[in-house]
C-alpha cells in the first residue's frame, strides 16, 4: 500500500465494477478510507443489488485497508446526502468524492422515448449533482476538498446516445461551475474522460486505437485527489486518459468574431458570416464519415 492519499476520506459511485471499482481499490490502496456505493444495476440500469458494494468492500479489507458500503440510487437527492452522511458518521470528514455511476440506454434521438432519456441523464447528470451538493457544503465548511466528475469523449456528440452524451456535456459544465463556485473555499473540482475496457466499451462497434485499462483511470483520479495535484491548483480541467495517453480538453472560448455597421438582417448576415466568421469543422462528423466508408469497404471503422 502507498501513501499518496494517506489520511484522507473518499467517497466512489458506480464503485462495484469497472473503472468505480479500480478508483475505489487504488484509493484504499494509497492510504484513503473510502466510501464505495453502488445501487448494483445492470448497463440499462435494472436489477439493483447491493453486493457488488460489499464485495469491493471485503476486497479492499482483505487487503489491509478500510472501508464502507452505500447501495443507494445517486439519482435521489436522499441517495447522494447518504454516502456523504455515511462518510462524516463513519470517518468524520470528507475529503474528495468520485462520481462514476452512469447506465446506458441506446436509441436514435427521433426513436428515442422519455423512458430511455430520463433515467440515462437522472444517473449520470443529476447522480454527480446530488453528491457534489451534498459534499460540497462539507468540503466548503472544511475549506478543501476535491469533487471529480466523470464525463466522456461523446459529450462532442453521439449518433445514437443523444442521452448518455446530453449528460456527458452537462457533467463538464457542472465540474466547471464547481470550480469557480467554490474556489475561494479552497476546493478544486475536476472531470475524468476515460477511455478503458470495461461492460460499458465493450458494446463500442468499432475498434479503438487508443484505449487503457480501469487502472491507467484510477491512477490519474488518485493523483487529481492528492495534495500533489492541489499544489498545482489543477482545478476545471478535463482530462483523458487512454493508455499511455493523458490529454486536456480545451476550456470553451470563442473562435472568431465579426462585427456588423448597423442592425443585422438575414440577408446582411447570409452575406457575412459564411465567409468572416465562418464555422469550426465537427471532428465528430468527419469520423463519422470516415467509419461510413470503411463499412461500404467492407472494413471494420476505427476511432
Amino acid at each position: 500500500m502507498g501513501n499518496f492519499l494517506d489520511g484522507k476520506v473518499v467517497a466512489v459511485t458506480g464503485a462495484g465494477r469497472g473503472i468505480g471499482r479500480a478508483v475505489a481499490l487504488a484509493c484504499a490502496a494509497e492510504g484513503a478510507q473510502v466510501v464505495v456505493n453502488d445501487y448494483g444495476v445492470s448497463i440499462e440500469g435494472g436489477e439493483p443489488s447491493s453486493e457488488v458494494a460489499e464485495a469491493v468492500v471485503k476486497e479492499i479489507a482483505a487487503a489491509g485497508g478500510e472501508a464502507v458500503a452505500v447501495a443507494d440510487d445517486v439519482s435521489t437527492m436522499a441517495g447522494g446526502q447518504r454516502i456523504v452522511d455515511t462518510a462524516l458518521e463513519r470517518y468524520g470528514r470528507l475529503d474528495g468524492v468520485v462520481c462514476v455511476a452512469g447506465i446506458l440506454r441506446e436509441r436514435m434521438l427521433f426513436n428515442m422515448s422519455e423512458e430511455e432519456w430520463d433515467p440515462v441523464v437522472a444517473t449520470h447528470l443529476k447522480g454527480t449533482f446530488t453528491v457534489f451538493r451534498a459534499a460540497s457544503a462539507v468540503m466548503r465548511r472544511q475549506r478543501s476538498g476535491t469533487l471529480i466528475g466523470f464525463t466522456s469523449g461523446n459529450h462532442q456528440g453521439s449518433v445514437a446516445q443523444a442521452n448518455y452524451a446530453s449528460a456527458k456535456g452537462g457533467i463538464i459544465s457542472l465540474v466547471r461551475s464547481a470550480a469557480l463556485g467554490l474556489h475561494k473555499y479552497g476546493v478544486t473540482a475536476n472531470c475524468v474522460a476515460p477511455v478503458a475496457r470495461t461492460r460499458m466499451s465493450a458494446n463500442v462497434p468499432m475498434e479503438l486505437k487508443e484505449i487503457g485499462e480501469p487502472g491507467d483511470v484510477a491512477a490519474l483520479v488518485v493523483y487529481l485527489l492528492s495534495e500533489r495535484a492541489r499544489a498545482e491548483r489543477i482545478t476545471g480541467q478535463v482530462y483523458t486518459i487512454a493508455g499511455p495517453k493523458i490529454a486536456v480538453w480545451a476550456q470553451p472560448r470563442e473562435l472568431r468574431a465579426g462585427y456588423a455597421e448597423g442592425a443585422w438582417t438575414p440577408e446582411k448576415i447570409a452575406d457575412f458570416l459564411p465567409g468572416t466568421v465562418g464555422t469550426d469543422p465537427m471532428p465528430m462528423l468527419a469520423q463519422l464519415e470516415a467509419m461510413a466508408q470503411a463499412a461500404a469497404d467492407g472494413r471494420r471503422p476505427n476511432a
